[in-house]
């Protein structure tokens, strides 16, 4: 596993901790998230209250189904379990795509479909 895979693999395990101190390690201070269909977030501050989103319960569940390197690009993909406020527990599949400057996360593209 490269650098830049063990890096998203240990930002993905944050998540799934609601870690924000691991997860903001691994990102550059003007990162940017778009959660297509969604939101986008800039910089490390709008990022950090997103990890734990109020509209939301708990962690989520990950699952990692795929990971391939492209040089400044890392896409993963799997699926994932959560619990919102309002409508109870939700299936997805996800595909992420981070981007690296140097060695940190610079850009997140994350595409979140709900399954039944």
């Amino acid at each position: 596993m490269t650098t830049r895979e063990q890096l998203v693999h240990r930002y993905m395990d944050g998540f799934r901790r609601s870690d924000h101190v691991s997860i903001l390690a691994c990102l550059t201070d003007d990162v940017v998230w778009h959660v297509h269909g969604w939101r986008t977030t800039h910089g490390k501050a709008e990022f950090d209250d997103e990890i734990e989103n109020p509209a939301f319960e708990g962690s989520p569940t990950l699952t990692v189904e795929r990971t391939v390197d492209a040089g400044d690009v890392v896409v993963v993909t799997g699926t994932g379990t959560g619990r919102h406020r309002e409508h109870g527990p939700f299936r997805f599949v996800y595909s992420d795509l981070f981007t690296f400057r140097d060695d940190l996360i610079a850009q997140v593209d994350s595409y979140v479909v709900p399954v039944n």
